[in-house]
């Protein structure tokens, strides 16, 4: 057996050539890392970063060879070299495409430290059987081969993780890439000199078993074998399975984007959205868009179209929808962009345009929409009401020009539809924006409790002394102050939130009945007023029960004034709620009577104590003989059916006296007292009963 010595600078030379070629083939690595996969030079780098390490590899062993001292003359199989070649290109190919191109896992370093690794020593072996030595055969040593392979995979995974780590640090290139290039050109130089380990030369006459040299060589021509068809079997599989999750990327990449196209496309009309509009319109206003500032937004509303969906079915009206969308398209120049907004609601927005010229569009808009649509053989007629909007003019932003332009189409319809209206800020207009503002914090208000209620006493006509009050409640808004009912009950109805308004009320009411009931004050009966939504929600004696059972009120102490139009909004219901109200305990009158379109003829079949008669009676009672004779007639009736008769809205001395003459027996009005918190109540009674004393 020969000894194999090594040239010392052959040595180094071998490790700074493989250095060298690596750290090329780091710099092609790096334009990977920062290419995308589209790129047209992508493989180019791919390919040149193979074939700059594979040639390290395949120098880097004969540079090895050339080092070492081998006993005898030799030459090299061209064929075998030429493979161990291809080897280390391919294995360098597809290791540097499975880590470099994603984020690293632990499955792609694996397979790339695997393929790395078995490509040095695939390389390295091909090359060691591609060596003829006059006179000698080569003997190998798989513990030592094993270790070498073992050694080849370590050092390419170490090489690997390293690189990542240290781009993830943000360190500068330069270093990254003499690291990279440092560790792999030691694993290839290292797998080198550790395979020639593996391996001894022996004469022919040393070696007397001719059979078990020719298994021995065997035995490794297979595992050579094997080893190279693992490195293809492993690259294909990588390449098949690379080819198969692009394919699946792209498919995903559409679908999400037709999903994104989808959610800012209309479904039915396929125009974009709201959403489409919102993203439209940040690009529009942005500074750099100089048409922004001559944008129209026209908003289009059909009118009736509810009665379509009714009469011909809701697919006719869909069936409309689309064609409208398409007939309006067709017309459509380059600064004009139509959006569907929900329902049958429509945005054309102009760009680079003028008041007068979307007065046109908007004229046109209307011709277009009043040509008949003939649909499964029906002839449709429609017709369409618009608002105008013009940026900076009416708004600067989306929503403020979109609610204005809605104002303005609002406003069409009141005008009798099938007309455009240019938004202006109108008083009614302004105060439908802040009615719609105050509604939505109502919400707020009532889940903060930002109400509180105010007391108006009544008096008796001819001694004027207090014989209950009436509950008024308020809002104490954190921004507006204190404001009326008037300002928000509507909205209140609107929106729901009456309900909780309405309990909230009765149970401050029951609270104070029980105080005053303690504390001896005689300010009794408490009147409160239920809207028709409070008369007719399913709960309310329920929650009056249960009210009586928490604060053990008198019920005598206690009047539900219901307003004459909520009485007679469902009769039969009405008598039968107000009976349930009577065996309760609670007196109950008829608010504003008169106002409405009541019957004479209910009120027997009402079980009612007091008929407060509204202040529209008494406002020109002093010059008006028909006034007098009405009124009259009212005050008789309802005592002659025993109910006690109360006039709002009191403010002369001279209707006192009228009203005293005609038999009234209860006032209320500004005259005697304006509506208060309780603590002023409670003071101003004592100041008022002292006056009577002394009086």
């Amino acid at each position: 057996m020969a000894l194999i010595h090594y040239d010392l600078e052959l040595v180094i030379s071998s490790i700074i050539t493989a250095f060298v070629l690596c750290y090329l083939a780091t710099l092609s690595i790096h334009q990977l890392r920062v290419r995308s996969r589209q790129n047209k030079h992508h493989k180019m780098f791919l390919i040149l970063s193979g074939f700059l390490l594979g040639l390290a590899i395949w120098v880097s062993f004969f540079l090895v060879i050339l080092a070492a001292d081998i006993p005898n003359t030799f030459h090299f199989d061209y064929g075998l070299a030429l493979v161990s070649f291809l080897i280390s290109f391919i294995a360098s190919t597809f290791a540097i495409w499975t880590t470099v191109l994603s984020q690293l896992n632990l499955t792609r370093l694996i397979l790339g430290s695997i393929l790395m690794g078995l490509g040095i020593a695939g390389m390295h072996y091909v090359g060691i059987m591609g060596l003829l030595i006059d006179n000698h055969i080569v003997i190998y040593q798989p513990k030592i081969m094993i270790v070498a392979v073992l050694l080849a995979v370590c050092g390419a995974g170490l090489s690997i993780y390293v690189s990542f780590q240290k781009k993830k640090k943000s360190m500068p290139k330069s270093i990254d890439h003499l690291i990279f290039a440092s560790l792999m050109a030691l694993s290839i130089v290292g797998m080198h000199y550790t395979g020639m380990l593996s391996i001894s030369f022996y004469e022919d006459l040393e070696y007397r078993y001719e059979f078990l040299l020719n298994s021995n060589h065997n035995l490794i021509l297979f595992s050579v074998i094997t080893m190279a068809a693992v490195i293809f079997l492993i690259s294909g599989l990588i390449a098949f399975l690379e080819k198969r999750l692009d394919e699946r990327n792209r498919q995903l990449t559409q679908a999400n984007h037709d999903l994104a196209n989808q959610a800012k496309q209309d479904a039915l009309t396929k125009l974009p959205n709201r959403l489409f509009l919102t993203e439209y319109a940040h690009q529009l206003f942005s500074e750099k868009n100089i048409h922004a500032k001559k944008s129209a937004f026209l908003y289009i509303d059909l009118d009736r179209f509810k009665a379509i969906n009714d009469v011909f079915g809701h697919h006719v009206g869909d069936r409309l929808l689309i064609q409208l969308a398409n007939r309006i398209h067709k017309y459509l120049n380059s600064n004009e962009k139509l959006f569907r907004i929900g329902g049958d609601e429509f945005l054309l927005l102009i760009e680079n345009t003028t008041a007068v010229l979307a007065q046109q569009v908007a004229e046109r808009l209307q011709q277009i929409i009043n040509e008949h649509f003939l649909i499964e053989g029906k002839e449709i007629n429609i017709s369409a009401s618009i608002g105008v909007a013009l940026f900076q003019e009416h708004g600067q932003n989306l929503q403020d020009l979109l609610m204005n332009a809605d104002a303005a189409m609002l406003k069409s319809k009141h005008q009798g539809r099938n007309t455009y209206t240019i938004f202006n800020y109108s008083d009614e207009l302004l105060k439908s924006q802040n009615q719609t503002k105050l509604m939505n914090d109502l919400y707020k208000a009532v889940e903060e409790k930002q109400f509180i209620l105010f007391y108006q006493p009544k008096f008796t006509a001819y001694s004027h002394k207090i014989c209950g009050v009436e509950a008024l409640i308020r809002w104490q808004h954190p921004t507006h102050g204190l404001l009326t009912p008037n300002m928000f009950m509507e909205g209140a109805e609107a929106t729901g939130v009456i309900i909780q308004m309405g309990y909230w009320v009765i149970e401050e009411a029951f609270k104070q009945i029980q105080k005053w009931e303690k504390l001896g004050i005689s300010l009794f009966p408490l009147a409160l007023n239920l809207s028709v939504v409070q008369f007719e929600h399913k709960e309310l004696f329920s929650n009056l029960e249960r009210f009586f059972d928490q604060y053990q009120i008198d019920p005598s102490h206690l009047t539900i004034e219901i307003t004459e139009s909520t009485a007679m909004h469902n009769i039969e219901m009405s008598i039968l709620r107000f009976e349930r109200l009577r065996q309760m305990g609670i007196k109950l009158a008829i608010d504003d009577f008169g106002t409405g379109y009541s019957s004479l003829l209910y009120l027997k079949s009402l079980v009612i104590d007091e008929l407060k008669i509204d202040r529209a009676f008494i406002q020109d009672i002093e010059c008006n003989s028909k006034s007098e004779i009405i009124l009259e007639s009212i005050i008789n009736l309802a005592i002659k059916l025993g109910l006690t008769v109360t006039v709002e809205g009191v403010e002369t001395p001279a209707q006192v006296d009228k009203l005293t003459k005609l038999g009234c027996q209860q006032l209320q009005g500004f005259l005697f007292s304006m509506p208060m918190p309780v603590e002023e109540l409670e003071k101003w009674d004592l100041k008022y009963i002292h006056m009577l004393e002394n009086e």
